[in-house]
Order: C-alpha cells, then structure tokens, then sequence
C-alpha cells in the first residue's frame, strides 16, 4: 500500500536561513553609527545592577550570573562607573605612627584629595625642621644660655666643696683632688703633712687628726652623694632649656601646619602628637647628643624620620570624578585587604607604618568592586576574609603566614578602617546554584542577584543595537569599521551562536574574536573596511582550524570504515544524527542505528545502557519510547517483544534523547518488517504520544550529513528530518541553503513518528478506524499484526515462563 497522504512538504530555501534587518538604520560603515557603550539589551540584570547599587544598606551586594563569553564584568563597570559619577568622591585614608603605641599604627581619614597635601606638608615640616633646629642649637644665643646654665649648676657643686674645704681647713685638714676621686690629709702651716711625717707625730696628735678625717669623710661622703643630684638638675636644665628653644621655634611652623587642617580633629590631635614626640625626641636632629630614642630601629627603615611621616594609603586623585570603581584580577588576600610588608635590619625581618599597603577594597572603599567569584573562591582564606568584612564593616589587615603558623616576625596591628564599598561578584550559574547550596550566608552577604541573558529576541531593534554594539566594538579596540554586509553577516553568525533564528547570541567574546579576526581578513585583502565576505572568510577559516576531527569523522564514512548508506533502503536500519562539541566548536555527523525484534516478555533493550554507555538521559529516551510502542500496539495483549537497539561503531559515551525518535522509526521497521531509505537521516526526540520533539545543535546536525551527501555526490533525493518545533531555529550555511533552492538536498519538518514513518518508508502509517483497526497494509497495521503474533509464540510456549530466546520466523 503506497501512502495516499501527501509527504511533509519541504522547508523552502526562505526558512533555512534568516537574513539580517538592518533597515531600520542608514549607514554605509559602523563609522556612522552611534556607538552603544555599556549593557547591550539586558534589562533583567540592568534593573538588578541598579537596585543593588542604589541600596546602601548591609547585605545588598551583587552577584551576577552568566556566561562567560559574555564579558559581563565590562558591562557591569561601566553601569558602576554611570552611578559612580553621581556620587561623592571617596575619603582619604592614611596612616601615621602612633607614638603611644607604635605597634599599632593610626588610620585618619580626610577628604578626597587632602591625603597627599598633609603627607607633603609634614614632610617638608620635617625636613626644614632638620635644618633649622641645628642651627638653632649651634647659634650663639642659644650657647650662651646653655653656659649660663651649666655655669650655674656648676656653681652650686663648687659651694657644696668650698664649704667642706673650709671646715676641713678649720681642722688642718685638706681636701684633695685626685684622679682617684675626692680626698682628705692633715695639714700644718697649710700644707698637707707628708706620711713619713705624720708617723713621727705625738699619738694624741696622730688620733686628733684620724678623728677629724673620720668626721670630715661623713660629710664628704654626704657632699659627693648630692653631685649626681646636682648634676641631674644640670641635665634637666640643660634639657628644659632645649625644650623651651624648639618650642619656640616649632610653634610657628606648627601652628601654620595646624591652621591648613583646623576642619580636622583627628588629623589636629595626630599633629599634637607629633610635635610633643619631637620635642621630647629632639635627640633626633642631633645625632651626637642624647639617646636614641625608642623603636629607632624599627622606626628607621627609611631614616630617623620615618617616625613623623605620612604613609598615604590610598587617595581617589586616582580617579576621575566620583566614587571609585576597582576590578580585581587576583583576589588573595593581601591584594583584597592590603598586607604589611617587611625589611631586613641586622639580621632581622622589622616594618612599620610605612610599609602597610593599599589593597582592593581600600581603593573601592566609598565605591564598588568587582572580584570574579571562582578567583575568591579559589584563594585560600579570601572568601571567609571577605565575608568578615562586610560583617564587620571595617578593613582588617591580615597575614596570611600568621594564619599558618609559617613565620614569626616582629609586625604591627594597623588600625581597622571602616568599609563602605558595594562588592559585586561576577561567575557562571552552576557556580552560583552551587555556592548557594553550599554557603547558606550567600544569601545574608548578596542579596541582589543579575542574572544576565545569554540571547535576545531578534527583532529589527536588536539588530540595530548589535550593529551600534559591533561599530562600538571595532571603535574601541582600533579596528577597520564594518560595512553594511559585514555588519548583517556578523548579526546572522550571531542567531547561529544563540542556535536559533529568532534571537541573537548577546555573547561578545566570540562577536569581538570574529571582528578582530574579519579585520585582520581585511587589511590582508588592502580593504578600507570589514565586507561580508572578509567576515565569512574569518568564519570559514576559524572553523577549518578545529575541524581535524570533523574531517576524520567524515573521512572514515568516506572510506567505508564507519558504515553510512546514503541510498538504498534497509529494514531495521536508519541514520541518526549526533552533535560532536570540542571546545567552542561542534559538528554533526551521521551515525547507524539498528534494531533487531523477537518474541519475548516486552523488554527493549538498550545496549547502550546495558554496556553502561548510554547516558541517564539517552536511557530516558528508550523508555519513553517502550511507553509509545505499549500504548500504542499493545491494547488487547500484552507486550510480547524483545528487541535490541544500538548505535553502530559507537565507541563512546552517548547522551540525550535527540535520538528517541530515530529509534522508533528503526523499531517499527523492524516490525513492520518495511525498509527505509538510507538517503534521508533523522533527529528529534519523540514523547509517549509519538510527537516529535525538538533537539539542539539542529543545524550542525543537518549540516553534518549534507557534507557526507555532497561528497559522495548529491542524488537529488537526499535530506534531513528535523522536528517541525526546530525550523524557527534554522541558521544553515549558505552551500546548505543552495543545495536546497537546486532541489538536490531537502529538510522536512516532521510532528509525528506516522509523519516521519511514512516518509522514510514510502507507506501510509494508517489510522485507526471506527472498528479499532488500522487499514491493510499500513505501517501501523503490520506493526500490530506483528506484535499479535509474538503474543500467540509467547502464549504458546508458556507466556512469562517462556525463554527470551529463539527467534520466532520471519523476525529481522
């Protein structure tokens, strides 16, 4: 029985492949558009992107999701960078010793752009204080008052001395000076008396002198006891006097320095304490007098006068105008919360203030940062760090070789700095599910999520903004402009990248690599600007550099190593399609599936599976399949049948159910017992109802057994089945298209296994009638009739106790 129903119609030339609309806008290059700058057509994640960067309060950060080739954290900087210009600049920070606690460094923060200004005001204050306190102490004035002092304090130890003298002369006893100390020997008519002398002396006279020594050394004793006293009270005359001199001195230069930051406190009471710890340090700017003074060591890295510096650790002068906006690259830890650097002295590893540097989020602080989530997460203790930060909401400096135990180094505690920054993390989907899954804080610390669309409907107004979007793009990277051909051409390859001709892939990673690379096509040709020829040049030869497997793929069904019939007919037999994906590349390619059938207890197998091959969802398929043959056949009887599927000299993994319908088609030739042609392959999935469904990588599919048509020569007869859901998805290349509009290839949407049966057999699939029964001699009605008679051979041989095996006569 021939089939009486017309075959599903050919797709026309018109449906394989969607030109690109462009008139909407008048240009002859993108040199004439209007470049679009930031987020091209995505209002979800723009509305997102707004919110959380409008909310200040805790907790509304950002994470935004999307695929990488999406370049979204450009996008999302330049909608920071939008909503940075309307607000303030962000303060300065700095920090200075704290000579209370010089372990503990001191973090003042000023208004922008005042950071440096004081740094540079107290180091010249400094320096000019080095020369002048100097000189200040050398002058003559100064020399004089010092003498007047020391001659004073002099005074009052030579009076101490001449009353002793003059007692001890009362006496007849001297008092003498030696190198030895202080001294005391009788003395007659005002001379000290000789030893020898003194021995000759009466006794009575010898023990009145001992007895007048013996006094006089108590007072002595006492005199020379109050000279360290003395002198003591000459040092801090001598040190008051200094005192009182730089006082004077430094008040003026002081008070000017305190005036330019009256508006200040905390920045007025750093320089109080600056300028007492320099006058109770003068010893500093006189290195031959005094001690040094305390932590000198750790203090002079730089120089003695590292102590009163001004260490700026960040400052917004680095920015334009508004709030910052910070890309970091490589979140550790000490690039995100800044690190306190060391120095080698005498064998030691010491630091101080000076030596504590800016990371990322000083430099955001007041503004955005953008981190790229799988980076944080991938840097020990940085995704835990940044959580207690804005927990907390201050910056805390943290050594990460403390974390481990791995040094021990002599080190400071700088002062936390309060955090006020809007962190946005940028990473794909799986990560983010995941993550979410995994950390349940995320929720607390982002609540704000952009999820950023992969593609856009291709409406005439998208394509304009992808034209502005491209021209902007060749703009900015100093590439040739693109003519009007070349624009539609790189809009077209867009639709092919988002697998579907009503949208456009919004991916600009692949759209900036194809015009960089029509650009170099360009310029190779001595063009003025991109055509759509050097674009579809740049495609052709970006896809002849990944196809080496293609072409051995293609060459081992050329050669007859993998089988492929692309005529004739054959029972049980038909060509599937598959998808190849390498990289960023996928190709098609045709690939045998045989189904052999016999009686027994209604089980289909998958070999697939059974060789643990086949995928979850693969196996899915299959299932779903046996569900449509039972329901469909095995009305009044059980299912009787045992059949086998396989996918030949498949010797990998196989996945999806693109391929369920493929295997309904070979199962019911198998029982139907009908050949099918060779020449036309099959994609799609089927449902339990026998719909076929649509599948991805169509056009690759298509593609795929169009070039091993086309080499073996093109019959006129050859073609593809694809669902009918699947022809809006339809972006073929233009050989394909061709071969279509010649009559020599064809595609044909199919809905239904009955449609795509009787195509590939030639046989109406039938219908049942008002009897029940399909009409003699259809595809259905063998089926069935098939079925019956496994059902009669299994009832004969004892129904469920009877052995899968034997083939029944006529089986294929």
């Amino acid at each position: 029985m021939t089939n009486d129903l017309p075959n599903p119609a050919k797709l026309p030339p018109g449906r394989l492949y969607r030109p690109a609309d462009l008139s909407q806008l008048a240009f002859a290059t993108t040199a004439e558009l209007t470049p679009l700058p930031g987020l091209a057509e995505q209002p979800r994640a723009r509305e997102a992107i707004s919110l959380g960067t409008g909310i200040v309060h805790g907790g509304f950060n950002i994470f935004a999701i999307g695929p990488g080739g999406l370049r979204i954290q450009r996008s999302i900087r330049h909608l920071a960078e939008d909503t940075a210009r309307a607000l303030p600049p962000a303060r300065d920070w700095v920090y200075v010793n704290n000579f209370a606690e010089p372990h503990r460094p001191t973090a003042l923060a000023l208004p922008s752009g005042r950071a440096p200004v004081l740094q540079k005001a107290i180091h010249n204050l400094i320096e000019d204080l080095r020369a002048a306190l100097p000189a200040l102490f050398e002058s003559e004035d100064y020399q004089k008052r010092r003498a007047a002092v020391e001659q004073s304090i002099q005074a009052k130890t030579e009076q101490a001395f001449a009353g002793l003298s003059e007692k001890a002369a009362a006496h007849e006893i001297a008092l003498l000076r030696t190198p030895m100390g202080f001294g005391l020997a009788p003395m007659r008519d005002g001379k000290v008396v000789p030893p020898a002398e003194f021995n000759a002396w009466p006794e009575d006279q010898q023990k009145q002198a001992r007895d007048h020594i013996h006094e006089l050394e108590k007072d002595l004793e006492e005199t020379l006891r109050g000279i360290p006293r003395i002198e003591k009270e000459q040092r801090d005359a001598l040190r008051q006097l200094a005192r009182d001199t730089a006082e004077r001195a430094v008040a003026p230069p002081f008070e000017q320095l305190s005036a330019a930051f009256a508006d200040l406190p905390e920045v007025l009471r750093h320089i109080g304490a600056l300028r007492a710890d320099l006058i109770e340090n003068l010893g500093l700017f006189m290195p031959q007098e005094g001690p040094q003074a305390p932590g000198r060591a750790a203090m002079a890295l730089g120089g003695a006068f590292d102590r009163y510096e001004v260490n700026v650790l960040v400052t917004p002068l680095d920015h334009t105008e508004g709030a910052p906006v910070i890309e970091e690259l490589n979140p550790t830890l000490g690039n995100l919360f800044g690190r306190v650097e060391h120095m080698q002295v005498e064998g030691a590893l010491v630091t101080n203030f000076r030596l504590i540097k800016a990371g990322a989020l000083h430099r955001a602080n007041g503004g955005t940062i953008l981190l790229d989530a799988l980076a944080v997460l991938s840097e020990p203790f940085s995704w835990s760090a940044l959580k207690r930060a804005l927990r907390r909401q201050e910056i805390v400096i943290e050594d990460i070789s403390h974390f481990m135990g791995l040094t021990a180094t002599v080190s400071i505690e700088p002062d936390p700095i309060p955090l006020e920054v809007k962190v946005v993390l940028v990473g794909d989907r799986r990560l983010y599910y995941m993550l979410a899954a995994l950390d349940p804080e995320l929720a607390h610390y982002f609540k704000v999520l952009a999820d950023f669309d992969n593609d856009a409907a291709r409406t005439p107004e998208n394509e304009a903004m992808l034209a502005r979007l491209t021209g902007a793009m060749a703009a900015q990277n100093g590439l040739l402009a693109l003519e009007r051909g070349g624009v539609e051409r790189v809009i077209e390859q867009a639709a092919r990248w988002a697998g579907d001709a009503d949208k456009v892939s919004l991916l600009t990673e692949p759209l900036h690599d194809l015009i960089t690379e029509a650009d170099h096509v360009a310029r190779t040709h001595g063009r003025a600007a991109i055509s759509r020829a050097d674009v579809e040049q740049a495609i052709g030869q970006r896809i002849r550099r990944q196809s080496r497997v293609r072409e051995l793929s293609h060459e081992a069904i050329l050669r007859g190593i993998s089988l492929i019939d692309t005529q004739g007919a054959r029972v049980g037999q038909v060509n599937g399609l598959s998808v190849m994906s390498l990289g960023d590349y996928a190709f098609g390619a045709p690939a045998r599936i045989t189904c052999t059938v016999r009686a027994g207890a209604g089980k289909i197998v998958d070999i697939e599976r059974e060789v643990a091959l086949g995928g979850p969802i693969h196996s899915k398929g299959v299932l779903i399949l046996s569900g449509y043959l039972a329901g469909r056949y095995a009305l009044g009887a059980p299912m009787s049948l045992s059949a086998s599927l396989v996918f030949e000299q498949s010797y990998g993994g196989v996945e999806g159910d693109s391929a369920s319908s493929t295997e309904a088609y070979a199962l019911l030739s198998a029982l139907s017992g009908l050949a099918l042609r060779q020449d036309l392959a099959v994609t799609g999935s089927v449902n339990q109802h026998g719909e076929v469904q649509a599948i991805g990588g169509v056009n690759e599919k298509i593609e795929g057994f169009f070039d091993v048509c086309r080499a073996r020569g093109l019959t006129g007869t050859q073609g593809v089945m694809i669902p009918a859901s699947n022809v809006m998805h339809l972006m073929l290349r233009q050989d394909v298209v061709e071969a279509c509009a010649r009559g020599v290839f064809a595609v044909y949407p199919i809905q239904t296994i009955d449609e795509g049966i009787a195509l590939l057999t030639g046989r109406d699939a039938g219908a049942r009638g008002g009897d029940g029964k399909y009409p003699e001699g259809s595809v259905n009605q063998l089926v069935e009739a098939r079925l019956g008679h496994f059902a009669e051979i299994r009832k004969a041989a004892g129904g469920d106790k009877a052995q899968d095996g034997g083939a029944p006569k006529g089986a294929a």
